[in-house]
């Protein structure tokens, strides 16, 4: 088998993965690819307060003086109030359904939510003990994340980068060429995940009654690391090292 037949393989199998534009010239396209980890050092905390009254203005009152109490106490976790966001408050009324399916006012139902950013994550456990203290509702989740991300994203992008141009010049040399210059780059691809994925534990925890006097000592929340990851399609010319080859 010549060059140009193990070539025209090589270009068929990777242009395939690379989805990029091919020159008509001997070529090599690639995937570069690379994984970065991080602790996680932030902490976004979303959480609900609901109440159920005879009217909505006591439904109304009652949300609102959770909410405050909260609020009245986060800047003890040097919380400032670019860190917390609080949705509109809702009402409505709740009824209930008789065996003969006729229907009956229960009262009516306020809520609101309420976006947490905690940027000092040693504190998490603390925080989420004061907002149960203050009867808050329900936290409805937990996500973890990096002070680092921007920075991290553009160094696996650099990593991934290198890593097509070390996979290109491999093949080539391995196929007795060069490798030539750059011809086209298809712009990378970033993403950021938890090592052990979502921790369903926190993802949704509702609080009733005295449930949370329940556990005695403090719960773990961390994952181990995020996951930042990125990928680059890369095509590059081919000289041959005889240039008199066909």
């Amino acid at each position: 088998m010549n060059y140009v037949s193990i070539f025209a393989f090589l270009i068929f199998t990777s242009c395939v993965n690379a989805n990029t534009a091919l020159p008509a010239n001997r070529h090599i396209a690639v995937i570069g690819e690379a994984q970065l980890k991080a602790k996680p050092d932030i902490a976004v905390i979303n959480l609900e307060v609901e109440s159920l009254q005879g009217s909505s203005l006591d439904a109304k009152k009652d949300v609102d003086n959770r909410i405050n109490s909260f609020l009245a106490g986060i800047s003890n976790f040097n919380i400032d109030e670019t860190n917390v966001s609080a949705s509109t408050i809702n009402t409505q009324p709740s009824y209930s359904y008789s065996e003969n399916d006729k229907q009956q006012l229960e009262g009516y139902i306020a809520n609101r939510s309420i976006k947490v950013t905690l940027t000092d994550i040693k504190r998490l456990n603390a925080l989420l003990d004061f907002a149960l203290s203050v009867k808050v509702d329900a936290i409805k989740s937990i996500e973890l994340k990096s002070s680092a991300a921007k920075t991290l994203k553009e160094q696996v992008n650099v990593l991934a980068v290198s890593d097509a141009k070390e996979k290109a010049i491999s093949l080539a040399k391995a196929f007795g060429a060069r490798l030539g210059g750059i011809y086209s780059i298809n712009s990378a691809t970033n993403n950021s995940f938890n090592r052990y994925g979502e921790n369903q534990a926190i993802e949704r925890i509702v609080v009733t009654g005295n449930r949370a006097q329940q556990f005695a000592s403090p719960g773990k929340y961390l994952q181990e690391n995020i996951i930042f990851s990125a990928s680059v399609s890369a095509v590059f010319d081919l000289e041959l090292t005889d240039p008199t080859a066909p």
